[in-house]
């Protein structure tokens, strides 16, 4: 059985799904007040539901009951519900999810981290790291997927990529490159790294296939949309002030991953290929399916 945490996020989801297409059985770790139609989404697929919380580590304990591997994608930093935050969910749920894992005798654990590489620290960043050393520390095998920015997430109207509308925001001026990432190529090599003895107790960097800056980006969304964007750029000091005066966690962190964008994130994922040979999604494909198919040819 294969306990998926955060199974109702989009990563989550994805890999529920994916590896019911496998015919592989599927544990869903579930809150009780999650949207319904995404828990009938994943029944309907075949997965099991489990209720529980990261908060809750009775709960934990009895999702992993039977389980051979834990695949966890939760995070705070996108969706909550109260009570939820990076010290709740992203440090001190995945320390008690690792503890309930090594209790209950899981065999694999498949964690979704971030690049290691990150210039900015965070309270999203330290919890990370802090996980990332209890996993390896706790004896069970273990894959870290460190995974760079999502181009679902980061080239999207959540953070002022607004393709419907023909209008962005771009992060400092917008000139250094980024090795953006499809949440589906993610998924998939977290699907391949369950049973592979090449993923065993190793942190596997995860890219896309092309290095861009956000002006690329841009460049790539006009062509596919035929239409000119508008962009906003956020100067680099504007985001440290916004770091230097957050007053909340999540605040800090978020200004903290957009200065780390604004200084680029070019990720070498030549390993990771190497291991596990994979095509992956590039941004114009993703324009293609999310702003037109004017470029299809391009």
């Amino acid at each position: 059985m294969n306990l998926i945490v955060g199974a109702t996020g989009l990563l989550g989801g994805y890999i529920s799904h994916r590896l019911r297409e496998l015919g592989m059985p599927v544990r869903a770790l579930a809150r009780p007040a999650a949207d319904r139609s995404k828990l009938e989404t994943l029944e309907q697929a075949g997965a099991e539901l489990a209720f529980g919380d990261l908060k809750n580590p009775p709960s934990l304990a009895a999702a992993c009951e039977g389980v051979s591997a834990v695949i966890t994608t939760a995070s705070s930093t996108f969706s909550r519900q109260t009570g939820d935050s990076i010290e709740t969910v992203d440090r001190q749920g995945h320390l008690a999810l690792i503890d309930a894992a090594r209790r209950a005798g899981v065999a694999r654990f498949v964690y979704t981290s971030i690049p290691a590489a990150t210039r900015y620290e965070s309270p999203l960043t330290r919890a990370k790291s802090e996980v990332e050393r209890r996993l390896i520390e706790s004896g069970v095998e273990y894959t870290i997927l460190a995974a760079n920015y999502f181009m679902e997430v980061w080239l999207s109207p959540a953070v002022g990529f607004d393709y419907g509308n023909a209008r962005v925001k771009i992060y400092g001026d917008g000139e250094n490159p980024i090795t953006w990432v499809s949440y589906k190529d993610v998924g998939e090599l977290a699907v391949r790294s369950l049973e592979s003895s090449d993923a065993r107790n190793r942190k596997l960097l995860i890219g896309g296939p092309e290095n861009l800056t956000p002006r690329d980006v841009v460049r790539i969304f006009e062509e596919v949309s035929g239409r000119a964007f508008a962009i906003e750029t956020i100067p680099e000091h504007v985001l440290l002030s916004q770091k230097q005066s957050a007053t909340d966690p999540l605040s800090e962190t978020f200004a903290a991953l957009m200065l780390d964008y604004a200084a680029g994130g070019v990720m070498d994922v030549g390993e990771t290929l190497r291991l596990f040979p994979l095509r992956l999604t590039s941004v114009r494909e993703y324009a293609r399916g999310v702003a037109g198919a004017r470029g299809a040819a391009v």
